[in-house]
């Protein structure tokens, strides 16, 4: 097989200096900056200026906490508790509907009484807040996102990043808008081999990416989320309305409450649960993320019945630029796929915190084997949360950044779409259309009211 001069010497480039290259991209990952990223820069698509609020590096931030469960109030409360002062910042009011949950936030924080909150938008009152963690249900994400960056604060947003698919666009076009620093709770996204594999795509080393693979399976004997319920929640003690907020109204339901991820008017389980930690990363790796132009997705329920969501999922998406993807997750078997990138001339495998580069039979003559070892941060709350930090400090466009969130949120949204009504769905980036069988056009805003439940 011939090769132009130009392509042969693209795969002879030295390998000194391209690993030379992704040890600053990796650092780059470890300081807060995506790699790449060589200058202070805004959000995507907001002009230099723009109201972002960007503030000193040593600046010190004042955070507020809205939703204070298991992960807002271990991961969140927690990473400030422990890291709050090297990182110069301060817990500084805690909210959540429940107030046994606010309490123990507030205590944890050392806050003052008058610091915890049954409402959120009385954090987001406080001048003193600069940027707010937000833990709460998946239904609650998109109001409170947006009226956050309304009042001027930055954003942490566990995933998924909403409930159904037109509020993703809604908060992405409300980051744009203000300028806000947004970050997707995914501390995938801040893993440090993801983004070597995307310089090593970016490099061309293994031609055209045609398939990524991924999984995220779990095996739970007495069925996952099935979380132990307090007694002493109680309708007395809690704003059950306001914890229901815009799902239907419903009487109080403690397992509602506690194991909310088991049912659709709250969630979309294993994609927006588990295998939003892939796909936010999968997109990354590919170093050019880009909105699906068709998702299909199958699910099954067969050995946990006590719930809405599935327990055993594929989804399979397409893009314009003829990758594909191919995610599974499970809740009842814990074997999962390898974490695979194939291109035509190499293929990328991951494992621990080291991606293996190995050529294409056919290419071999063309294409050298590489190995980066020991890439750094591996899984990380605190250093995704640290990157979050750095974008409001100082401009960089965060690995969680609202371009990545919203494509993988178009995924996810897809998938749920596809596996609930039996459908293959089309999307057009450039309309936001949604169509399925035969080209009916699905209105994502009808689609998310109907709860499906």
């Amino acid at each position: 097989m011939k090769r132009s001069k130009r392509t042969l010497r693209r795969h002879r480039s030295s390998r000194r200096d391209f690993i030379k290259k992704s040890a600053v991209a990796t650092a780059a990952v470890v300081a807060g900056c995506a790699p790449g990223v060589t200058e202070t820069i805004t959000q995507p698509g907001v002009a230099p200026g723009a109201a972002a609020g960007v503030m000193g590096a040593n600046d010190r931030l004042h955070v507020g906490f809205i939703g204070v469960g298991g992960q807002g109030f271990n991961s969140h409360v927690g990473t400030v508790k422990k890291h709050g002062a090297d990182q110069n910042v301060i817990g500084a009011a805690v909210c959540d509907v429940w107030s046994k949950r606010a309490e123990r936030a507030r205590v944890e924080l050392e806050l003052p009484e008058k610091d915890a909150y049954i409402d959120y938008r009385r954090v987001l009152d406080r001048d003193d807040i600069d940027a707010v963690f937000i833990g709460t249900v998946d239904h609650w994400h998109t109001k409170i996102a947006i009226d956050a960056m309304e009042a001027g604060k930055h954003v942490y947003c566990e995933k998924p990043m909403t409930r159904y698919l037109d509020e993703a666009f809604r908060i992405h076009d409300t980051v744009k808008r203000t300028g806000k620093v947004f970050q997707i709770g995914s501390q995938y996204c801040s893993e440090g081999k993801w983004h070597t594999a995307a310089d090593v795509i970016r490099d061309g080393r293994i031609g055209a990416p045609v398939l990524g693979q991924n999984s995220y399976c779990r095996n739970a004997p007495d069925g996952e989320w099935n979380y132990e319920i307090d007694p002493e929640l109680t309708p007395d003690v809690m704003d059950w309305k306001s914890w229901l907020g815009p799902v239907s109204d419903r009487p109080f339901s403690a397992d509602h409450y506690h194991r909310w991820r088991k049912y659709y008017p709250y969630c979309c389980g294993i994609l927006g649960d588990l295998l939003a930690h892939r796909i936010h990363p999968l997109l990354i790796a590919t170093g050019n993320a880009e909105f699906p132009s068709r998702v299909v997705c199958l699910g099954t329920r067969k050995v946990t019945t006590d719930r809405d969501v599935t327990d055993n999922t594929q989804l399979l998406a397409e893009f314009p630029s003829g990758l594909s993807i191919l995610v599974t997750g499970s809740t009842v078997n814990e074997q999962g796929l390898d974490q695979v990138i194939r291109g035509h001339e190499a293929t990328l495998y991951f494992g621990g915190n080291a991606v293996e580069l190995r050529p294409e039979r056919p290419f071999a003559d063309l294409v050298d084997p590489e190995s980066y070892d020991n890439i750094e941060p591996g899984v990380s709350i605190p250093a995704h949360v640290a990157n979050w930090y750095d974008g409001i400090r100082n401009g960089i466009v965060t690995n969680g950044n609202i371009d990545v969130a919203v494509k993988a949120q178009t995924i996810i949204s897809l998938a749920e779409m596809s596996e609930r009504l039996g459908e293959m769905m089309h999307f057009d980036a450039e309309t936001r259309t949604v169509t399925g069988g035969g080209g009916k056009v699905i209105d994502p805003i009808t689609y998310g009211t109907l709860e499906l439940s």
